[in-house]
């Protein structure tokens, strides 16, 4: 087989077969295939795409480049979620937790944050010690005593994705769906889970603006996740603002563990969180619908046994599991702060979500390349929300940033997000659709 043929192939708009998109993966994993011949098959992809059977078969290859989990010898169902990234979305800290206090097995693999996105790594990172770098046995070994686990992606799964994806990023290629779904699932798929609750964004702060394309982004994950034996369901949220009131990894976490200690968060992220959670517990057989399944996790919620699992998730990953008690004395602050204050009267009618993101990374709770660092203490707490009514003075957020210039910085970006109006304005729905 040569990879000149598979590029005439694909540039004449043909199927390639199985083995073919297998020679592929492979040599993008172990090197055997130039950058500038995977470069030229990646834009005739993008030009003349990808049938589902081919997509399907790509993400079951990049799994296949490298290690896999095997979870066989654990009993029931394993369920992961996957966001497709947002602004104040920590929704994970809490959602893995309830789902596994309600006897779900949840493998959760997750990723950095990038640009104006936070990720669920840097927001584990953020507490003391915890390790995100497990290895597979280990992984094992942790699901089968407490039925949760919370890592990153080693450098031996789906290393063909890690290779594509930079190359997609130079060769201006990254818009192609069959290649954005290929390189979502081929991680998950290589978890080997059974089911999988998708959050997909739309919106001024999500990957893709328009619902449409967002949408569509989100029936291709399905089809292609049914192609490879995944149950699935995408969950259509808006982010047009931040969710919730936290914005800052560490931020996030505290914000996340209150919930878990009982307390009741903010109403959109509570809604989120709910839904997303029905649909786990039910994908993971422990609830007939996902109305029951949101019934279970507020069950646990109350109850303390989601917390007691995240307790024992600290435990095992090397974090201090006091955090668990007291999230704001064992969590890391920023040393400096300032209060944003409203500047006309009326109401907030808008703080556009990508526009808070890049603030948030001004203040170093982000990054805007990879190898930048974190400031786990960074980021924002909303006192306001778009719909409330404020007069001239009054708190609308206070900046947290361990440096002045960064702060001034920070804060000076949140104020250009902010809009203001004599109505309130008309809320969109936090969740315009669920595709099942």
């Amino acid at each position: 087989m040569r990879m000149l043929d598979l590029l005439l192939k694909k540039r004449s708009a043909l199927e390639h077969t199985p083995a073919e998109i297998d020679f592929i993966a492979m040599g993008a994993a172990d090197g055997s295939i130039p950058d500038y011949q995977l470069s030229s098959w990646l834009m005739a992809a993008f030009l003349n795409g990808l049938t589902p059977a081919e997509t399907a078969a790509l993400t079951r290859a990049m799994a296949r480049s490298g290690d896999r989990l095997d979870l066989s010898s654990i009993k029931g169902v394993k369920v992961d979620k996957h966001s497709t990234g947002g602004v104040g979305d920590g929704i994970s800290i809490a959602l893995a937790p309830i789902a596994a206090a309600c006897g779900v097995i949840v493998p959760m693999m997750s990723g950095r944050g990038l640009g104006h996105t936070g990720g669920t790594l840097d927001k584990l990172e953020a507490m003391k010690g915890f390790n995100v770098r497990l290895k597979p046995e280990y992984v094992v070994k942790q699901l089968k005593a407490t039925g949760l686990s919370m890592f990153g992606q080693t450098e031996r799964l789906a290393p063909s994705d890690k290779k594509l994806y930079a190359l997609r990023d130079a060769s201006c290629t990254v818009e192609a769906l069959p290649l954005i779904v290929a390189s979502i699932l081929s991680k998950k798929y290589a978890e080997d889970i059974t089911g999988l609750v998708m959050d997909v964004k739309y919106g001024s702060g999500a990957f893709l603006k328009d619902f449409k394309p967002s949408r569509e982004l989100a029936v291709a994950l399905m089809r292609t996740a049914k192609l490879l034996g995944i149950r699935c369901v995408a969950v259509m949220t808006a982010m047009n603002e931040p969710l919730g009131t936290a914005i800052g990894n560490g931020i996030e976490t505290s914000a996340c563990v209150k919930i878990l200690q009982g307390e009741r968060g903010p109403e959109d992220f509570m809604r989120v969180l709910e839904v997303l959670s029905g649909w786990m517990i039910h994908l993971g057989g422990k609830a007939r619908t996902a109305e029951e399944g949101e019934e279970k996790a507020r069950r646990v919620m109350a109850d303390g046994s989601a917390l007691e699992k995240f307790r024992l998730m600290l435990k095992w990953q090397g974090a201090d599991p006091r955090v668990a008690d007291d999230p704001d004395r064992h969590m890391p602050k920023a040393k400096l702060s300032k209060k944003i204050l409203a500047k006309k009267a009326g109401y907030l009618t808008a703080m556009e979500a990508r526009t808070v993101g890049f603030a948030a990374v001004a203040l170093g709770a982000g990054r805007a390349k990879a190898e930048d660092a974190v400031d786990f203490g960074a980021g924002f707490v909303l006192a306001k929300k778009p719909g409330d009514r404020v007069k001239p003075g009054d708190a609308i957020a206070t900046a947290y940033a361990s440096s002045a210039q960064k702060l001034s910085d920070g804060a000076r970006m949140f104020e250009a997000s902010l809009a203001y109006g004599p109505k309130a304005p008309r809320k969109e729905p936090l969740i315009r659709e669920i595709i099942k």
